[in-house]
Formats: C-alpha cells, structure tokens, sequence
C-alpha cells in the first residue's frame, strides 16, 4: 500500500509537471492555432536562465519570477519578427520556422552553458520532505503538483472570467470585428504567444530541480507534452489536466508494473483515444 501512494505521488507530480509544459503549448494552438515545436526549447531555456539566477544569488523563488519573465519577452520578439512574417503563408512555414528555432536554441545552449548536466540544489522547505498520509514524501514534488494546480486554475479564471479573456476568444472567433472595435488584434496574439512562451519558462524552473538541467532535456518532455494535448484535444485546457494526470500516472505505474513496456502504454492508450475519439477527449469537431 505504501509503495503504491509513493508511485500514485510520483504520477500526481509528473502530471503536474506536464501540465506546465503543455499548458502554453495548448494556449498558443488553442488561441492562435500555431503549433509552436520550439516550445520544450524554450522550456530549457527557462530552466537554464533558472540554474543561471540560482548559480548567482541561491534564491530559488527569484530564478522562478526572473526566469519566465525573460521568456516572456524572448515569447514577444519571436512573435513579432519571426512568427508573423511566416503566418501568411500557413502551418507548414510555422512548423518549418519553430523547428529550426528549436535546434538554434539547442546548439546556443551547448555554447553558452555546456553539454555537463547540471544541478540545481534546493536549501529550506522545498528541499524537505513531510509525512503525507503516513509516507514520507518530498515536498518539491508536492509543490509542483500544487504549483500546477494553482497555474491551471488561475488560466481558467483569465481566460473565462477577465474582461482580457474575452477580448482574446473574441480575437480567436472573429478578428476583424474585434479589430473593428478598435482593439489591437496583431498585439492580442503577440500577448498570447509571448504568455505561451512565459508559461514554458515557468515549467522549465519548475523541472530543474527535479529533472536537472542538460541539453536534451527539450527532446526528454517534448513528446509527452505532444501526447498531451493530441489526447486531451488541441487548445483544451481541460483536456490538458485530465491528459496530464492520465499520462503522469500511467508512466508512474507503467515503470512499477510493466518496467520494460512502460513507454509503449502511453502511445498505446493514445492510438486508442484517437482510434475512439480523433478530435481528443475534450477536443471538438472540425
């Protein structure tokens, strides 16, 4: 029983995780309807900008406000010199564009940091562990599930709730009426895009201390954000949360169960829900 809640936890803070990551990834499809490939990159931006603040002051809590706010503005002047100069011409020239930004940031990362994995020691609380129902149990892992779980909330509260939330669904349905209105639609998803970016940062800090930080640490959460959001449905938030506790625990119990077809079973469950359910669990149709 206790090994089981120590793996059932295990999972909890995988998801929480993948939801971090996948939470902008979904935002910007979900929005702008780009799929952004250099997203995990900027998630290992975010989280080597982290081991860099860490390095310099030992303040965790300022590698996690300083960090996504780089990203945000890195999210900002890609969006607006990069991105929208290839949106005319569709998907396949944002695709094109993202994956090649994707591996400039890898090789800048190899320069700049090194290909040594490198650390990031937690000191006080988070690097503490508490009795959680009789197990004893890492608080930074705790805290990525809360951190999530207060990340996901507070979108939903923005996004369906704000004066901002409407203005940028507004956007998304219909652009020329909101342009019509007066309000600056190219600087709406400028905001969205750079927000998307921000998030990927914040995910990045979160996962250092708990993952490390090295260059194929993009490539290592890339595929499983995919999962993610191809099974929850495109741009669903909701199908995010629910992917992400259904993947983070299946990959938890997989290495428990079935230690050599761990991996296997989540592309399996995949195919499935496709199979069942092409446009995702809470996705809708085209």
């Amino acid at each position: 029983m206790g090994e089981a809640a120590v793996f059932f936890l295990h999972g909890l803070a995988y998801a929480g995780l993948l939801f971090l990551v996948s939470s902008g990834l979904t935002l910007v499809f979900g929005m702008m309807n780009v799929l952004n490939f250099a997203h995990a990159s900027f998630y290992m931006l975010g989280a080597y900008f982290a081991y860099s603040i860490l390095h310099y002051t030992g303040n965790f809590w300022l590698a996690l406000l300083i960090s996504p706010i780089i990203l945000l503005f890195i999210g900002a002047f890609v969006e607006r010199y990069l991105l929208r100069k290839v949106h005319v011409h569709g998907h396949v020239h944002e695709l094109l564009l993202t994956f090649g930004l994707a591996y400039i940031i890898q090789e800048a990362v190899k320069l700049l940091w090194g290909t040594t994995p490198q650390a990031m020691p937690l000191t006080g609380l988070l690097a503490d562990t508490v009795n959680f129902f009789g197990v004893v149990y890492p608080v930074y892992r705790l805290f990525i599930f809360c951190l999530s779980a207060l990340l996901g909330l507070g979108m939903a509260l923005l996004l369906f709730k704000t004066r901002i939330g409407i203005i940028v669904r507004a956007a998304v349905d219909d652009n020329p009426m909101v342009d019509a209105l007066g309000i600056n639609v190219p600087l709406v998803f400028m905001g969205v895009f750079a927000v998307g970016a921000a998030l990927s940062g914040f995910a990045g800090v979160a996962a250092g201390p708990l993952l490390s930080v090295f260059p194929g640490m993009a490539g290592a959460i890339l595929v499983d954000a995919f999962v993610v959001i191809v099974m929850g449905g495109m741009g669903s938030l909701g199908g995010a949360v629910l992917a992400s506790f259904i993947i983070g625990e299946l990959q938890s119990f997989g290495v428990l169960l079935f230690p050599d077809f761990s991996l296997a079973l989540i592309y399996m469950l995949m195919a499935l829900v496709l199979v069942l359910k092409p446009e995702g669990l809470f996705g809708e149709k085209q």
